[in-house]
């Protein structure tokens, strides 16, 4: 039997709604009447979408957290990981409402981001923005890439 290994794609929406789907199915398992009510669906943990994007000089991570306070933030970076955590606070709402749609967030969030090698973690600004967290880390000098030039091989005469 001939297996082939296919590399994941980030596909955004679509490994979003897959990570949901398994989250939601783990929650099932533990509890599955919580997930009639689309309070509790609102409130499980979830992920706010992330870009990161890689510069000369630095690695850029902006993560989308409309409605969170910079209070109710935090970065941490270990090494090469870079953990952001945050809480958004739902609004106060009256019980007596019935809802026919559902999909703000909220509850507490955590992602953990593996950065590349060669980044100086005493050099990270972080700064929120109108709902756009923007985390800068910058390289360390001789961690930018080198261009090496591909050579042709000279023809070789067979020895008979």
């Amino acid at each position: 039997m001939n297996l082939t290994l296919l590399r994941r794609r980030n596909n955004g929406n679509l490994s979003r709604l897959r990570d949901e789907m398994d989250r939601m199915f783990d929650q099932f398992l533990v509890e599955p009447v919580g997930l009639l009510d689309p309070k509790v669906l609102r409130t499980e943990g979830w992920l706010p979408p992330i870009d990161i994007s890689d510069t000369e000089n630095e690695v850029v991570v902006r993560v989308e957290a409309p409605g969170i306070a910079v209070k109710d933030l935090e970065v941490l970076l270990t090494g090469t990981t870079l953990m952001i955590m945050g809480k958004k606070d739902e609004l106060k709402e009256k019980q007596e409402e019935n809802y026919y749609q559902c999909e703000r967030r909220f509850g507490e969030f955590r992602r953990e981001l593996e950065l590349p090698e060669g980044i100086d973690p005493e050099k990270v600004a972080a700064e929120a923005d109108n709902g756009v967290i923007t985390i800068r880390v910058a390289k360390k000098p001789g961690a930018k890439p080198r261009h090496i030039e591909v050579k042709p091989v000279s023809k070789r005469i067979p020895v008979a």
